[in-house]
């Protein structure tokens, strides 16, 4: 079950959901708005290698907005830092966003229990599209869960501070060492 806005509000009171920060005007009938933060990240290199730290490129969004042009994966992340306990978060574009052809996920919008950090945003659109600093992109809505979890435990991405790039090659790099043990 998807839990209700107010039942978000509860859990954040009971310290079993944590956003931070937290605005009352941001919460919505079965979902949170979530704001993008002022920086991006575009890798370098027109193919990608999954077994390699691929090279990227920091920007910083200004007041202005910044221009998102089609065919690009822009990296960017949420504001806000999120953590839960014992509720499944999933991530989805705001519908005002999705109706500029603007799409903030290409796979990541699944969280798991126990994920405690930024979110990070596959940006792509469908046209050019000017953002802005802080607007509020998506939204985060969760789910109960059914059965004992395993908190997430991640080493790659739990309790990270900025936008993430991919960090696959690390997989590689713990397949090849457990095969040599």
């Amino acid at each position: 079950m998807i839990l209700s806005g107010l039942e978000i509000k509860k859990e954040i009171e009971q310290g079993n959901i944590i956003i931070d920060p937290f605005h009352h005007s941001r919460v919505n009938p079965n979902s949170y708005n979530l704001r993008l933060s002022d920086e991006l990240l575009v890798y370098n290199s027109d193919v990608l290698d999954m077994k390699t730290k691929n090279d990227f490129r920091r920007i910083t969004i200004p007041q202005e907005g910044y221009i998102l042009r089609p065919g690009v994966l822009y990296l960017g992340r949420t504001e806000e830092y999120t953590e839960t306990k014992c509720f499944v978060p999933m991530l989805e574009g705001r519908s005002s966003v999705g109706r500029l052809g603007l799409m903030i996920h290409v796979t990541a919008g699944f969280g798991d229990v126990g994920f405690s950090g930024y979110w990070t945003l596959e940006m792509q659109c469908v046209m050019p599209v000017r953002i802005y600093p802080y607007v509020e992109i998506c939204q985060i809505y969760y789910h109960t869960l059914l059965g004992e979890s395993r908190p997430y435990q991640s080493k790659k991405y739990q309790r990270n501070t900025g936008v993430q790039p991919s960090l696959m090659y690390m997989d590689f790099q713990e397949e090849n060492s457990s095969e040599e043990s």
